[in-house]
């Protein structure tokens, strides 16, 4: 029987709750379908980092390349710990060390899910540039405290990261609806969005059987509020693809249902899958967290793993709970119930 093993890193608040509602639902699709998950849970958190004063261990990145995948709940607790130091200590160390450039959120409503729109027949794949631009984590501050405070921050674009998430965008459209809308602001950013422009017209070249078409990102926020079934696969930069995700989640019924893979293609590394949701203190304890966007995730990193059949049961099955109205309210249904639905459905 063939076995993968996995880091599950729940994560703060509601993060512990929807990693075990999906390892449940996963854990249950290996049985069914004859291939065996392992494992191994990691307590790398805000708490963590307040006992120790590090979001995980110097060693952390070597005890994670190891696994076949990593699954990750929530990282967050704005109250005690600044997010730019959770987000910096754990999630993109992780992402940068294991070259996951590819972030591939995918965007449609389950059945029974009402959205905010009219529109409904939409299936949008939204791939962000994951490891550089605006999250680069290049700058510094000078004068600190004083009239005087500088800060800067410095966006890194590189030929090879641009031309590689492009290219990926590219193949992802060539599986799907031929169609590919890359997303800059170069009537503004006059350097990294140009540059980013130059590259995509170089590779249109390379795939002619890919409809293209560039649209500043003010343009496509509207263009997915407003007609959002036109769209197919949308690439963008760090920055622009974690803002246009969250329209994304909104327009498909909420952050309940939004799926996240950090994908490194090449497989050298792991990659890790995630909700797109964060730890939400306040609701932490009450158990009615909406694990359906964990269960997703799991689903894509069972189809990373090449368990392609499993991953589109469990697929087939959350739709199945969203359809008989199970999950699709926010604070409707509990966490468990929502889980044993899914389950149940896969069973």
């Amino acid at each position: 029987m063939k076995s993968y093993s996995i880091a599950l890193i729940p994560g703060d608040g509601i993060g512990r709750d929807v990693t075990a509602a999906a390892w449940t639902v996963l854990e249950t699709a290996a049985r069914n379908f004859g291939f065996a998950l392992a494992g191994a849970e990691f307590p790398w958190s805000c708490r963590f980092f307040k006992d120790t004063g590090r979001m995980m261990p110097d060693d952390g990145i070597e005890t994670l390349r190891g696994f076949d995948a990593i699954l990750l709940g929530a990282v967050g607790w704005p109250a005690e710990v600044p997010d730019s130091v959770s987000l910096h200590g754990l999630l993109l160390p992780i992402r940068k060390a294991f070259v996951q450039y590819a972030n591939i959120r995918p965007h449609r409503l389950l059945p029974g899910v009402t959205g905010p729109l009219r529109a409904e027949n939409f299936d949008i794949l939204c791939i962000r540039e994951n490891t550089e631009g605006e999250y680069s984590g290049a700058g510094g501050r000078v004068h600190q405290g004083t009239l005087d405070e500088v800060a800067v921050e410095t966006s890194i674009f590189t030929r090879a990261g641009v031309e590689r998430i492009l290219r990926f965008g590219f193949e992802q459209a060539r599986t799907r609806r031929g169609k590919l809308a890359s997303v800059t602001k170069s009537n503004a950013q006059k350097y990294s969005m140009v540059f980013w422009d130059e590259i995509t017209r170089k590779l249109a070249a390379e795939y002619s059987d890919v409809a293209v078409t560039s649209y500043h990102v003010d343009a496509l926020a509207a263009r997915m509020i407003m007609a959002p079934e036109s769209l197919d696969v949308v690439v963008a930069s760090n920055l622009f693809g974690d803002i246009l995700t969250d329209i994304g989640a909104a327009i498909q019924g909420g952050l309940g249902y939004a799926a996240s893979a950090n994908i490194n293609p090449d497989r050298s590394a792991p990659s890790m899958f995630e909700p797109v949701h964060g730890s939400a203190p306040d609701i932490a304890h009450l158990g009615i967290a909406n694990p359906i966007a964990t269960i997703w995730s799991g689903a894509m990193m069972l189809d990373h793993l090449g368990e392609k059949v499993a991953a589109g049961r469990v697929m087939k099955a959350v739709e199945a709970a969203t359809a008989r109205g199970i999950g699709t309210i926010p604070g409707k249904d509990r966490t468990e119930a929502i889980t044993a639905a899914v389950v149940a459905a896969l069973t």
